[in-house]
């Protein structure tokens, strides 16, 4: 039987969710650039292929925002809204850890995700996925740009089924199936939505985030893969310490097409193996520095009572934004704070109303940001991740946020614009570091 689809609300999103059997462990699947829950169990291979999955896991489906019984979108999501959507299903069904199944544009945010919250993520399988999606940047140079051509091309005769031709080039002449898989497409999505998506998957960057992972991980790809080369995949597992990865034949991107009994064997060996630890102490974590500009001088110019009363004024505010933002405060540093974030996009935007309820209140602060791996110590936290932060705050102007590139990068997809402020040699950090100013 098809398994109900209910819905949870993520923030203002209703996110629809499926749940197949009642395995010992949790898989949550994290979808690709397209799906639709209820009309992919039409497909006897994927009920096949899902009840394999279901025989030694609780799976866990759902559609991302804009895409197949979701909530639609006019725009793409950001990661950190993605990621918010993955907990918000897990809390759903009562899952505190899971294991995580990323397939195609599914695997960045699956990566964000198991770094950010190893806590909740046991393991990590990557299906036919990429790190970056940047036509400068990925492995496989021309052959990426080739096939996002292709797949924007399809999107402008959307409903004919000419994605099959990337997706599943071995089923593309079967004309009933390429009648079926173009009535999927119509119901997953929009034309329009479908290349927004692919504009999100060509701006994607996550390679800073690959030596960060932490929890046991398998890779997989086939070595023919037309939508996603195998460049991709491989660059991956080269780059997450102890990734074991496992290379098929064929042409197809679908899981779904070619051989999937030698997929789910490997899955499934890799699941119900030998349960590694994963420390719980290093995560991937955004730190907001934040520091008063002239203190001394504004110190003396008003008095020890004064003073004291406006920066009581300006711990309460900081720590008032900080809780509507999720940041958690690490520590008082002198005249300013030290926080962290699970996400980038909300510790810039926390950062930038810090910056301006405290002007309203006569005072003037820098603030600066980096995201990387940070080792938790108690409620203290360490690491380079940190010292990179502490040093972009240093070279912000008064009133600018500075954020690092790391930063720019992950918050691609949300509205929060930039400027190129220079590149900078950190003192005490190898390297030339890009530094961005956040738009008022």
């Amino acid at each position: 039987m098809q398994p109900q689809t209910r819905y949870t609300e993520s923030g203002d999103v209703n996110i629809a969710y499926q749940v197949v059997g009642n395995g010992p462990s949790d898989l949550v699947v994290v979808p690709g650039w397209i799906s639709h829950l209820d009309l992919q169990w039409t497909d006897p291979t994927f009920t096949r292929f899902v009840r394999r999955l279901a025989s030694f896991s609780r799976v866990i489906l759902f559609d991302k925002r804009g895409v197949g019984l979701s909530d639609p979108a006019t725009a793409a999501s950001t990661f950190e809204e993605r990621m918010d959507d993955i907990r918000a299903v897990m809390d759903a069904v009562g899952s505190d850890r899971g294991a995580l199944f990323g397939l195609s544009e599914g695997g960045p945010l699956s990566l964000l995700f198991a770094a950010t919250y190893p806590e909740r993520t046991t393991k990590l399988v990557l299906y036919g996925t990429y790190a970056t999606g940047l036509l400068a940047a990925h492995p496989s140079g021309e052959r990426w740009r080739h096939s996002m051509d292709t797949l924007r091309h399809a999107t402008y005769h959307w409903g004919e089924g000419r994605s099959l031709s990337l997706f599943a080039p071995s089923l593309a002449g079967d004309q009933a199936f390429r009648q079926a898989w173009g009535m999927f497409e119509r119901a997953a999505m929009s034309p329009t939505m479908a290349r927004v998506l692919i504009d999100a998957i060509l701006a994607c960057d996550v390679r800073c985030v690959l030596p960060i992972v932490q929890v046991p991980t398998l890779v997989l790809h086939r070595a023919g893969d037309l939508a996603c080369p195998v460049e991709g995949g491989r660059a991956i597992a080269a780059q997450i310490a102890g990734a074991r990865y496992v290379e098929f034949e064929g042409v197809d991107h679908s899981p779904l097409a070619g051989d999937i009994d030698a997929l789910v064997s490997e899955i499934e060996g890799f699941l119900v193996g030998t349960r590694l630890t994963t420390s719980l102490d290093r995560v991937l974590a955004t730190v907001l520095f934040t520091d008063i500009v002239r203190s001394t001088e504004r110190a003396a110019e008003l008095g020890d009572a004064q003073w004291s009363e406006l920066l009581a004024r300006h711990d309460r505010t900081i720590r008032q934004i900080l809780a509507g933002f999720r940041g958690q405060e690490v520590k008082q540093t002198g005249d300013g704070f030290l926080a962290t974030f699970d996400g980038p996009a909300r510790a810039v935007r926390c950062a930038v109303s810090i910056t301006e309820a405290l002007r309203h209140q006569g005072l003037e602060i820098r603030a600066g940001l980096h995201a990387g791996e940070c080792e938790l110590v108690g409620n203290d936290v360490r690491g380079i991740a940190v010292h990179i932060g502490a040093r972009v705050a240093a070279l912000a102007a008064p009133g600018e946020v500075l954020v690092s590139q790391t930063v720019r990068d992950l918050v691609v997809g949300s509205e929060i614009r930039f400027v190129h402020r220079g590149d900078y040699e950190l003192k005490g950090v190898p390297g030339e570091w890009r530094l961005f100013s956040v738009r008022p």
